[in-house]
């Protein structure tokens, strides 16, 4: 994990449907798209800066969000957020993100996500349903 170093960067692309509006994740009644879809999508952009540097039975998952939306995007436009790795902590990963639509951005924060193995992680996610 010695390749996962400050400067990686990733980025996901969406277009804006019926599918990821705020009406439809309920949290508006707007058919514009949702800050949950957009926080995912950033997600996304963090996940695909790191995942070929990680060894094989490892992973990352989000921890921490602290993101802005700071203005509406149509149906039918597109959504490109981008990640670019600003720390390493041991296993802690911490994010610049940015979201933009056509037009201008849309969003910004950090996001935090941590080192895992996959096969311990899924273990313990298992206990709770015992």
């Amino acid at each position: 994990m010695e390749k996962i170093k400050p400067g990686l960067s990733g980025t996901a692309s969406t277009k804006v449907t019926d599918l990821n509006t705020a009406k439809e994740y309920n949290s508006g009644k707007v058919d514009v798209y949702a800050t949950p879809a957009m926080i995912a999508l950033m997600e996304q952009a963090a996940t695909k800066a790191v995942e070929d540097y990680l060894p094989v039975g490892k992973a990352t998952v989000g921890t921490n969000v602290e993101v802005k939306h700071l203005t509406a995007t149509p149906l039918e436009m597109k959504v490109t957020a981008k990640a670019e790795l600003i720390e390493v902590d041991g296993r802690k990963l911490i994010f610049k993100v940015e979201a933009e639509d056509e037009v201008e951005k849309i969003g910004a924060g950090r996001h935090e996500r941590f080192i895992i193995d996959l096969d311990k992680f899924h273990q313990r996610a298992q206990k709770k349903s015992n």
